[in-house]
């Protein structure tokens, strides 16, 4: 399971609201949603996101192996 749980560190750690991603890189509030319930979003929403927040992938998203995930 891909966990975006880095991407919502990082807006914290920048003292970022979500509202200021969205208007930064022009994704939709649905994909936004998307990325607070780990669910698909594409490379390039990744790549918007990595442009606007000047960083690398992984500091967006980390794998979690399934059997971690169902214990979380």
């Amino acid at each position: 399971m891909i966990s975006y749980k880095p991407f919502l560190k990082l807006l914290i750690d920048r003292d970022m609201k979500k509202q200021d991603v969205i208007q930064l890189t022009g994704i939709s509030k649905a994909t936004m949603a998307k990325l607070n319930t780990n669910e698909y979003v594409s490379l390039e929403v990744i790549d918007k996101l990595c442009a606007a927040l000047n960083c690398q992938p992984g500091d967006l998203l980390e794998y979690i192996q399934d059997d971690q995930a169902k214990e979380n």
